[in-house]
């Protein structure tokens, strides 16, 4: 299974729920991403197959190493965009909505200069 932005956003989204409560379930990923039972569940059996994800005896699912890994590069792509389209005057959804898109496909080279700026510039402005 390739890495493909649908398993980055939910890989994503469980990186993001796990942060805000002890556990994640299957019906808390539909809950975030709007996802039907089924879909979710398919995805995450491919996710487990691929060793990005583990789900214990209580169907509590965990990021595994390599799951952690990409969660967290996207996860830091989308924060960055978001806080430096905001930075630059971009409406709070307009920036999230913005970046959500762009996380997925812009290359590791432009975003680590377009990092670079927004360290910066939020510096310049205080924000860092």
């Amino acid at each position: 299974m390739a890495i493909t932005e649908a398993v980055e956003n939910y890989l994503e989204t469980i990186l993001i729920l796990s942060k805000a409560q002890p556990d994640v379930h299957a019906i808390d990923i539909c809950s975030y991403l709007g996802y039907s039972r089924p879909t979710v569940s398919i995805i995450l059996k491919k996710m487990k197959e691929e060793g990005l994800v583990s789900v214990n005896g209580d169907n509590h699912i965990t990021l595994t190493d390599r799951g952690r890994e990409v969660a967290e590069h996207i996860y830091d792509r989308h924060t960055t965009l978001s806080e430096f389209f905001m930075l630059l005057g971009v409406k709070r959804d307009t920036a999230i909505e913005d970046a959500c898109k762009i996380e997925h496909d812009i290359s590791d080279e432009t975003f680590d200069i377009l990092k670079q700026h927004y360290k910066d510039l939020a510096a310049q402005k205080g924000k860092k």
